[in-house]
This record gives C-alpha cells, sequence and structure tokens, in this order.
C-alpha cells in the first residue's frame, strides 16, 4: 500500500500521537468534518507521489502536524491556522487548487496559504535572509499576520527536528535564519519562549563547543543555585503573605544564548556572569490593582535588600513596543551576590510568553497606556468586517517604524509611530474625537489635520460638533486604527445618505400621486448605467441625478410598458367571457367573472400592483373609467379595496386551461454573496420549459445580495416548482414573489 511506503513505522506512531495532541488542543475550535476531509484529502494525495521530503528527509504531513501542536499550545491559534498549516504543502505541490480549499474550508484558510505560499516563493528568490530589508519584505508579503507567527513556529519545529541530521551545511543554513530573522522577529511579538528556544538551538547547532561548555557549567552549579534560590525567596514569601498578597515565585535561569552573549559582551568567564539567574514574582491581581500591588512588590524587596538604582526596569508605566509589561530591579542577596527580580501579574506574564496570542485573548481589558497600541490596531483590523489588504499593509509596516511619545495635556502618555499626524493622535484617544476633530493645539500653537507629531508633543485635540470625516483624510493618516475608522465612517454615511436619498424619492411619488412599482424602477435604474441601487441612490445624494427627472423617466417606461400590455390584453379579451348566468346562479347571487372565455364588450386589465397569473385566486375591482382590474386575492392592495369600495368589488375565477399565454412575475431572492450564485439561479431558469427570464437586477452590500428577478410563466403550478428549485441553491435564503 503506497501509504505504508509514505510513513515509516516510527512515523506512523509519531503520527498518532500527534493526532491525539492535535484534537485535545483543539478540538473545540475544528468543525464537524474538518478530521474527515483532511484524513480523506491526504488518503487520496498521497498514492500520488506529489509530497516531497525535504532537505533533511523530514515527512511533510508529520513537520505539518507538529508545526501545527506549536501554534496551538505554545501561541494559542485556532482552526484556519491549522488547516492552513496541514493544507499549504498541497497547495505548494499543485495537488490541491486554492479555489477547491477556500470552496471546502473557507476564506480565511485559504487566504492563510496564499500568504504562505507566497513567502516560500520569497524565499526562492531573495538570497539576502539576513538582511533588515528582508524582514519587512517578509512581513510586507503576508496578507495576514498569522502567516508570520506560522512560519515562526514552523521554525522553531525545524530546529527542534534536525539536531540529529547528517546534512550539516543546510542545518547551518537554517540554524543562522532562524537568528538572524526569525528570533528578531518573534522577539519584536513579544513570543519571548520561542525566541529564546531559536537563540538556544542557534548556538547549539554553530558553536556546540561553546553550547555545551555553558550547559556543563549550568548543570555543575544546579544544586548549590537552587539552594541560594530558596535562602533568597524565603523572607520575600513570608513578607508577602504578611501583606495579603495572592502570588507564586518562580527562578529562573538566563538562557544559555543570553550567558553566551554576556561572556562575549564581558569578555569573562562563564563564573564571571554575575547574574545567571532571575527571581519572578508573579501575582494574581484584579487590573485595576495591578500596578499597585506591583510596586508594593517593589517596596518589600528593596527594603530587605539594596537594590542598584541603575538598573531599575520600569515596564509598568510604559510598556515596551510589543506589549511587555514588567518591573525588573537588580539587588544585592546573600553572599554578595547580584540578583534580578522581575514583578508581574498573571496577565503581564502570559503577555510575555505568549505575545499577540496573548493580547487577543486579554481583548477585553483597556489600559489608558498599558496595553500596546500597535497591538490593538492589530485586533481591530482583524476583527472588523472592513477590513481589507491596504489596513493589514499598514499595521505590518508600524511593526519596523520608530516611535514617538505624545502628551495629552493632562499628562497621559501614548505611543506612535514616526510620522503619524495630529488625526492620527486624535483616533488613537477615541474614535468620536478623531471623527469630530478639525485640528489641535500642538505645544501651545495651533496645527493643521495632517502635521506630523514629534516626541515630548503635548497634543490639544479640537473638535466642532459639524466635522465629519473626508476621504482625503485617508491620504495622510498613518496609523492602521485611523484609517479603519474612517473607512468605516463613510460606509456608514454613505448608507445613510442613501436611505434618506431613498425615502425622498418615494415622498417625491407619494407627492405627485404616482404608484410606486420597485419592478418598474429597477428596471430603470440598470438602463440608467448603474452597477447597483445603492450607486443610484448615492448618485441622488450627491446631486448628480434629479429626482424629478428620474420621475418622470419613470412615468415614460411605465407609460410604454402599459402600452405593450394593453395591446397584449386587447389581443385577448376575445378569450374572455361572462358565464353563463345559470352558472353563475349556482356558485352565487354576485356576478362572477369567468376568465379565458369569449368576453366581449368589456373592457379588463390585470393589475400590475400583484400581476395575476393563471391559477391564482382572484377579484375584479370596477375602475372608475369603468373597466375591470384583475387582483390576485393577496394583493398587498386588496384590504383597502375591500373596505373602501365593497361595491366595486366583483367576483372572478379562472376556467379552462391555461392557453400558453405568459405573464410576468417579479421574484425577490435574498442569500449570501457567494461567488457564481447568481450563475446558478440564472442557469436553472434558464433551463426550465416555457419560462423566459426577463431583467435582473443585483444589489451586494455587507455579505449579502438582495435580487428582483423577473420571468414569462404558464401559470402558477410552474412557478411554485421554479422557487422550489431557486430555493435549493447554496446561499439563497429567501425566495418570495413580488
Amino acid at each position: 500500500m503506497q501509504e505504508s511506503s509514505f510513513f515509516t513505522p516510527a512515523e506512523l506512531v509519531q503520527l498518532s500521537a500527534l493526532y491525539r495532541k492535535l484534537l485535545r488542543l483543539s478540538g473545540d475550535t475544528l468543525q464537524k468534518d474538518d478530521c474527515r476531509k483532511l484524513k480523506a484529502h491526504f488518503i487520496r494525495i498521497i498514492p500520488q507521489g506529489g509530497l516531497p521530503r525535504n532537505a533533511f528527509g523530514m515527512n511533510p504531513i508529520i513537520r505539518d502536524m507538529q508545526t501545527a501542536v506549536i501554534v496551538a499550545e505554545e501561541i494559542g491559534m485556532r482552526r484556519a491556522s491549522i488547516l492552513g498549516i496541514m493544507l499549504h504543502e498541497s497547495v505548494k505541490c499543485g495537488l490541491f487548487p486554492l479555489e477547491a480549499v477556500e470552496q471546502e474550508y473557507g476564506r480565511d484558510v485559504a487566504g492563510i496559504i496564499r500568504g504562505l505560499v507566497r513567502i516560500n516563493e520569497l524565499y526562492a528568490k531573495s538570497p539576502t535572509i539576513e538582511s533588515e530589508n528582508f524582514r519587512n519584505l517578509l512581513l510586507s508579503f503576508a496578507e495576514d499576520m498569522r502567516v508570520i507567527l506560522i512560519m515562526i513556529a514552523d521554525r522553531v519545529n525545524l530546529m527542534r527536528q534536525i539536531k540529529d541530521s547528517p546534512n550539516g551545511q543546510a542545518r547551518l543554513q537554517v540554524a543562522n535564519e532562524a537568528n538572524c530573522l526569525y528570533a528578531p522577529i518573534a522577539h519584536k511579538l513579544g513570543l519571548y519562549k520561542l525566541k529564546s528556544e531559536l537563540e538556544d538551538l542557534w548556538l547549539k547547532y554553530t558553536q556546540h563547543d561553546m553550547y555545551y561548555h555553558i550547559k556543563e557549567k549550568l548543570n555543575a552549579t544546579k544544586a548549590a543555585r537552587d539552594r541560594y534560590i530558596d535562602n533568597f525567596i524565603a523572607p520575600i514569601r513570608r513578607r508577602l503573605e504578611e501583606a495579603g498578597l495572592r502570588f507564586h515565585i518562580k527562578g529562573r535561569t538566563k538562557s544559555i544564548h543570553s550567558i553566551y552573549q554576556k561572556m562575549k559582551k564581558q569578555g569573562c568567564p562563564f563564573e564571571g556572569v554575575y547574574d545567571l539567574f532571575a527571581i519572578r514574582v508573579i501575582l494574581d491581581s484584579d487590573y485595576e490593582k495591578e500596578k499597585q500591588e506591583c510596586w508594593q512588590v517593589y517596596s518589600i524587596v528593596t527594603d530587605m535588600y539594596l537594590p542598584n538604582p541603575k538598573r531599575l526596569r520600569d515596564w509598568l508605566s510604559v510598556p515596551k513596543s510589543n506589549g511587555y509589561e514588567s518591573l525588573h530591579i537588580t539587588v544585592m542577596g546573600p553572599e554578595g551576590k547580584w540578583v534580578e527580580v522581575q514583578i508581574r501579574t498573571e496577565r503581564m506574564d502570559e503577555i510575555a510568553e505568549k505575545g499577540l496570542a496573548a493580547h487577543w485573548r486579554y481583548k477585553g481589558v483597556k489600559g489608558e497606556s498599558g496595553l500596546d497600541e500597535w497591538l490593538n490596531s492589530i485586533r481591530e483590523t482583524l476583527e472588523s468586517a472592513d477590513s481589507d489588504i491596504e489596513a493589514m499593509d499598514q499595521f505590518k509596516l508600524d511593526l519596523y517604524k520608530d516611535e514617538v511619545f505624545v502628551f495629552t495635556p493632562r499628562g497621559d502618555l501614548y505611543k506612535l509611530p514616526q510620522g503619524a499626524t495630529v488625526l492620527d493622535f486624535a483616533f488613537t484617544i477615541h474614535t468620536n474625537l478623531g471623527c469630530h476633530c478639525v485640528g489641535a493645539r500642538v505645544n501651545g500653537r495651533n496645527a493643521q489635520l495632517r502635521q506630523p507629531l514629534n516626541s515630548g508633543d503635548q497634543v490639544e485635540i479640537t473638535t466642532a460638533a459639524t466635522q465629519t470625516p473626508k476621504r482625503d483624510w485617508l491620504n495622510f493618516v498613518t496609523t492602521s486604527k485611523a484609517r479603519t475608522k474612517i473607512r468605516q465612517a463613510l460606509k456608514e454615511m454613505a448608507a445613510r445618505q442613501t436611505q434618506f436619498a431613498k425615502e425622498d424619492l418615494e415622498r417625491k411619488f407619494k407627492n405627485r400621486k404616482i404608484d410606486y412599482d420597485e419592478a418598474v424602477l429597477m428596471r430603470l435604474i440598470r438602463k440608467s448605467g448603474f452597477k447597483t441601487v445603492t450607486d443610484f441612490y448615492q448618485s441622488i445624494a450627491d446631486g448628480a441625478t434629479e429626482m424629478n427627472d428620474v420621475i418622470d423617466r419613470y412615468q415614460e417606461m411605465l407609460r410604454r410598458e402599459n402600452e405593450t400590455n394593453a395591446e397584449v390584453a386587447y389581443r385577448s379579451a376575445e378569450a374572455f367571457s361572462i358565464h353563463p348566468e345559470g352558472e353563475a346562479q349556482k356558485e352565487a347571487k354576485d356576478d362572477v367573472l369567468v376568465i379565458d372565455r369569449n368576453l366581449k364588450g368589456i373592457d379588463f386589465s390585470l393589475a400590475r400592483c400583484c400581476n395575476p397569473i393563471y391559477g391564482d385566486e382572484v377579484f375584479g375591482f370596477v375602475t372608475i373609467s369603468g373597466g375591470i382590474k384583475i387582483h390576485r386575492c393577496d394583493c398587498p392592495n386588496a384590504p383597502g379595496m375591500r373596505s373602501r369600495f365593497p361595491y366595486r368589488i366583483v367576483r372572478a375565477r379562472w376556467a379552462g386551461k391555461s392557453q400558453g399565454r405568459q405573464y410576468p412575475i417579479t421574484l425577490r431572492i435574498v442569500g449570501h454573496d457567494d461567488i457564481g450564485i447568481v450563475t446558478n439561479i440564472t442557469s436553472i431558469i434558464n433551463k426550465e420549459n416555457n419560462i423566459l427570464l426577463r431583467s435582473i437586477s443585483i444589489d451586494s452590500h455587507d455579505g449579502l445580495f438582495s435580487g428582483m428577478l423577473t420571468v414569462m410563466v404558464d401559470d402558477t403550478s410552474k412557478l411554485e416548482s421554479l422557487v422550489k428549485k431557486i430555493r435549493t441553491v447554496k446561499g439563497v435564503k429567501q425566495v418570495s414573489r413580488g
């Protein structure tokens, strides 16, 4: 069997263990059929032999599952990322089209795979892996920041697996890329655990002897180091318990790579590195009390041990650009040894370990200056239904911009990217402030919206109630939050304007006492060259289209259509007749109009408000001119006619059989705006015998579409059959008769 040759016996055991672990980590995020589909996909493509092993002989499916476990366990990523990892190799090797991925698993999964494939192509083109420019290029190639996180996890996995590989040259290249490219990005994103592992493995593969020298020294001093840590912690623990704080303390030895850098920088042997370890005090604090309790611990520790004021690092007041929050102090411990103490909360510790993923978990927390604005902008852009690639590119570039620190008049500190403007600052503080911003006072002087800010500027935003966002604002704002919020506001304003325009047009129709037929108006809109109904109403709102001209053209179109219908009615009048009086009296005392018999001397037509067709329950309504209009019994106007003019109602019914005459019927269709849905609907109509598609008008908004279709049908039975078939089209949610 082909599968047996694809997996070695050891790999089959490994595959089973990885599968169980991945299900345990992410089973609640996967959809019901995801695992079954994946299994069927691999069973189908493995015999084709198109999935090659890499330079280290690693099985591609095993490698991808190992990476998926890392992103689920270490970073906390979910369904789309896991499926993207498992399927991207098949897409890259041409075994699974990207369009099929999108159809089977969704647009989100396909987008991640597209980013992974593009970055793999970038590797083939660029030899300058170590350069800063390549890091920026890598970021710009990823359409989704999750792609970068997956690439980091994949490199961690690769570094773990190649320790025994005989391919030393390839291992050296992979290790150097990990150290020069992926570790700095992981550091920027706050993924310190993965960053340290990459650096340690790099040292192991590139400077084998130095790595094991430091490791052996650490092992030799471990017992003495543990005793020292216990002695150092014991009095601190007692004082913290007396203070009523909830906490736990752990000792953390510096990474091997970090010790190596210390030895290299200070030019000293292992014994000369005095701060080999750090003590971490982790508090279980409410968010509102975090800073207060961290400084309380600082006071307790420095009362007991002499601090080094030059070694104080306060990342509580101003967190690092990647969201890292902590308070670091170095104190003189017993035996004259310097000890670093890190003070943080559970929330801060998880953010320090898991970086970006932890920020998403804690997205409900809103600190005045605590949470990093760049990470918040990522969350807001990813969660916004209106996010686009341009906005995604913007916040990815924010990663490598220098920062400026700007103050409010109250002294609150905000971080912004280099080149940020007054308007960016306004949106950073609050969306409403940005939308109504007309300028600012920067350091006491008036400033325009587009003025760039510098570190240390004190900015007071000026607003006006009449101010609204302008499209040209997008030309000079630099932050992703400002761009996203401006676009959202512009779309909301456009939606309100089109709604007002629609209401004004309907009011004009009413004032001029003209019947409003939506189907006729839709045909007019399409004939006028507008692609969507929204474009038509926006044109009215902008003043480009005059409402009176629209109504005049509407009346002209209605007149021409009525003339055409009148000719049809006149030609068919001979086929209608009054039912013989005796038969009519058997059914009711009222006069009954029986349709489809020879009818002479009576002027009648089918009402356009409800478009009755053969098979509908109908009645006649005597008009002022003496003619009769035939209406459906469920016509929207029927209750009003029956209550106000009961004496004009004439009973009517269809008689005989439909003689091949076709009637225009308008269908309203609502559904998801999926690719090909309109084609599927029109294809069904075209396949039906004796049913013609006369007109179609489609409007799409926020992932939904609404359409008006006019078809020519013989009778109600064929109409009902057509409606049932349209309802079976994937994505169609509602079909109703106009």
